[in-house]
C-alpha cells in the first residue's frame, strides 16, 4: 500500500547555520564525555591506594557504576521522549555534577561507600545523557544530508585522550583527587548548560516528523509514553542491538586489556603497553574521522561487513602473531576495524525520528551489558590462556556482527503530520505493519546465519592457528583444499 500523502504542514528545515551550530556544539559535548571518562579512570590508582582497595573491592566499585548505567539506560528512552532531549541533559548534568564530586569526596574522606555512591550516579548520569546525545547526532546526521554521527565519536575518543592527559599531569603535579574532581564537575556544568541552547535542533529540523507531531487526536497518553518501550518488541533494533553489542566489546576491551595483553604477551614495559593502546586508539579516531565518506559511498551494511572481516584480522593477528611488530600490526587493524560499528548501529536505530529515543536506549542497554559482562569473562579466560590469547574470544562477538549486518540498512519510516486525518493515520500504520513483518522475515533470516556463526568461527580460528603455526616453523600457509 503507498504512503498516504501529507495533508499538514511540512516543517521546513532548519537554517544551515543553525545546524552548523548544533553540529559543533555536539561535537565539543561528546569531547567534554570523553574528557570525565577518562580524567576519572586516570585517577584510579590514587583512588584505590588512598582507600586501601584491592583488587576485587575496586572492581566491585567499578562494577557499581555499570549497575547505575544499566539501570538508568532501560528508563533514558522514556525520559528523552517524554521531556525531550534539552531536558535530559539538564538533568544528567545535575547527577554528573553530584556524582563526581563525590568521587572525589570518597577517597579524601576515607569513605568507600561515599565513593561507590559517586559511582553510581556518574553511571546513572553517563546513561541518561548519552541517549539524548546520540538522538541529536542522528538529528544533524538528517539535517546534513550525510554521514557525520562518526564524527561525534571520534570527538569522544579525541576528549578520552585529553581527559587521559589532565589526569596524569594533576597526579605528576600532587593535585588531590577532591580537588580534580570538583573543577572537572564545575567545568562539565558550565559547558554543558552554555552548550543547551543551540545543541538541540528546534522541532522538525532536519526531519519531517518530531516526537511532538505523534500527539495526534485520539492518541492515548499512555500509548505516547509506552512507545518508547515498543523497541523492546522489534526483531530489528533487538538485533542491531547485538551489533552494538559486539562494538562495545571490541573497543572496550582494548581498552581494558590491550595495555595488559602486550606487557604479559611480549614481556614489554607498561609505557609499551599505553604506546599500543594509543595506536588503537588512534587508528579507531582517524577512520570515524576520515571513514564518514566511506558510509555514504558504499552504505551502511558493506562497511559494518568490512569493518567487522578486518577487526576479526586484526584481533587473530594480534593473538597469534609470532613477533611484537606484525602484533602491532594488527592491533592497527582492530583499531581500524572497530571505529565505524558503534556509529552505525546508532545511526541504524535512529532511522525513525518518532521511535529514536527508545530504540537508543534499547541498543545502549546491549552496550551496557557488554560492558558489565566482559571484564569479568575475558579475565577468567586471560586465567588459563592469557590476556592475548584471550582477546581473540572477540571473534566470535565480531562474526555476530558481520552475520547481522543487512540489520542496519536505511529504513524509511513513514510520518505522520500533525494534521493528517485519522483514515490516513490508519494507512500509515498499515505501511509500518508491512515493514515490522518483513523486519521479523528478515530477522529470522540472520539468526539462522548467526546460528551458523560457531561453525565460521572455528574454521577461521583453525586457519589462524594453521597461519601461526607456518610462521613459527617457516612452513608455508596450507591451502583450504588440504
Amino acid at each position: 500500500m503507498p504512503v498516504p500523502a501529507r495533508t499538514g504542514p511540512i516543517p521546513a528545515p532548519a537554517p544551515a547555520d543553525d545546524v552548523a551550530r548544533a553540529r559543533r556544539l555536539l561535537l565539543g559535548l561528546f569531547a567534554l564525555a570523553g574528557i570525565t571518562f577518562s580524567s576519572w579512570l586516570a585517577r584510579i590508582p590514587t583512588v584505590r591506594s588512598e582507600l586501601g582497595l584491592s583488587t576485587a573491592e575496586l572492581g566491585g566499585v567499578l562494577l557499581v557504576g555499570s549497575v547505575g548505567a544499566l539501570a538508568t539506560v532501560l528508563a533514558a528512552g522514556i525520559v528523552v521522549q517524554r521531556f525531550g532531549s534539552r531536558a535530559s541533559l539538564v538533568a544528567s548534568t545535575a547527577v554528573l555534577a553530584v556524582g563526581y564530586v563525590l568521587m572525589g569526596v570518597g577517597p579524601g574522606v576515607g569513605s568507600v561507600l561515599v565513593l561507590s555512591v559517586g559511582v553510581f550516579l556518574n553511571g546513572v548520569a553517563v546513561a541518561l545523557g548519552n541517549v539524548p546525545l546520540n538522538v541529536e547526532s542522528a538529528r544533524i546526521e538528517r539535517a546534513m544530508g550525510r554521514t557525520v554521527i562518526p564524527q561525534f565519536h571520534a570527538a569522544f575518543s579525541i576528549g578520552a585522550v585529553v581527559g587521559s592527559g589532565l589526569g596524569a599531569a594533576a597526579s605528576h603535579q600532587g593535585v588531590s583527587v577532591p580537588l580534580q574532581f570538583t573543577l572537572v564537575a564545575a567545568v562539565a556544568v558550565v559547558w554543558r548548560l552554555a552548550s543547551l541552547r543551540g545543541v538541540v535542533l528546534p522541532p522538525g529540523a532536519g526531519e519531517l516528523g518530531s516526537a511532538r507531531r505523534e500527539r495526534v487526536p485520539g492518541a492515548p497518553r499512555a500509548r505516547r509514553l509506552g512507545s518508547a518501550l515498543d523497541a523492546w518488541r522489534e526483531p530489528r533494533t533487538l538485533l542491531i542491538g547485538v551489533v552494538i553489542m559486539a562494538a562495545a566489546l571490541s573497543e572496550g576491551s582494548a581498552n581494558d586489556w590491550l595495555s595488559l595483553a602486550v606487557v604479559d604477551g611480549f614481556d614489554r614495559p607498561e609505557s609499551t603497553g599505553g604506546v599500543v593502546l594509543g595506536v588503537f586508539v588512534a587508528a579507531m579516531t582517524a577512520v570515524r574521522l576520515l571513514g564518514t565518506r566511506l558510509v555514504d559511498r558504499f552504505g551502511r551494511v558493506a562497511v559494518l561487513r568490512s569493518s567487522g572481516l578486518v577487526a576479526i584480522a586484526g584481533l587473530l593477528l594480534f593473538g597469534f602473531a609470532p613477533t611484537f611488530a606484525l602484533a602491532g600490526v594488527g592491533v592497527a587493524l582492530w583499531g581500524f576495524g572497530a571505529a565505524l560499528a558503534f556509529p552505525v548501529g546508532i545511526a541504524a536505530a535512529s532511522d525513525d525520528p518518532l521511535r529514536a529515543a527508545g530504540r537508543v536506549a534499547v541498543v545502549s542497554s546491549f552496550a551496557s551489558v557488554a560492558s558489565i559482562a566482559a571484564p569479568p569473562l575475558l579475565g577468567l579466560a586471560a586465567e588459563h590462556t592469557g590476556a592475548r590469547h584471550a582477546l581473540t574470544l572477540i571473534v566470535v562477538a565480531m562474526v555476530a556482527s558481520v552475520s547481522l549486518a543487512r540489520q542496519v540498512a536505511p529504513q524509511v519510516a513513514p510520518q505522520v503530520a500533525s494534521g493528517a486525518p485519522a483514515g490516513d493515520r490508519g494507512d500509515v500504520q498499515d505501511v509500518q505493519d508491512v515493514q515490522d513483518a518483513q523486519d521479523v522475515q528478515d530477522a529470522s533470516t540472520d539468526l539462522d546465519a548467526l546460528a551458523r556463526g560457531p561453525m565460521l568461527v572455528d574454521d577461521v580460528l583453525l586457519a589462524s592457528g594453521l597461519v601461526a603455526a607456518g610462521a613459527a616453523t617457516g612452513t608455508p600457509e596450507p591451502s583450504r583444499a588440504a
